[in-house]
């Protein structure tokens, strides 16, 4: 499985344009466009998870710097995610 970071999304794009855009290059097996948590607007980045890595290897290669809406996503190999540290509790402010 390929986890792909996809960035410069258009607020616009919906998962469904994400997921069109990739199946031309494989099977996708899903889709997740980032939203704001209190206003639910995009964040203007999203993940694509591919199963297979040649064909992942080739949506990466051909969709990196393409148009989606009037932007030009960015399109690489998701990293990790780093480890959070734990927070602190906050103080009682009465």
């Amino acid at each position: 499985m390929v986890n792909i970071y996809v960035g410069n999304l258009s607020y616009s794009v919906t998962e469904d344009d994400l997921r069109a855009a990739f199946e031309q290059y494989g099977q996708v097996d899903r889709v997740s466009v980032i939203t704001d948590r209190m206003s639910g607007r995009s964040k203007g980045f999203g993940f694509v998870e591919m199963p297979n890595e040649t064909e992942a290897k080739e949506a990466i290669a051909q969709l990196n710097e393409a148009d989606l809406k009037g932007r030009n996503m960015m399109v690489n190999e998701a990293r990790p995610q780093a480890a959070r540290p734990a927070r602190a509790p906050r103080e009682r402010r009465w």
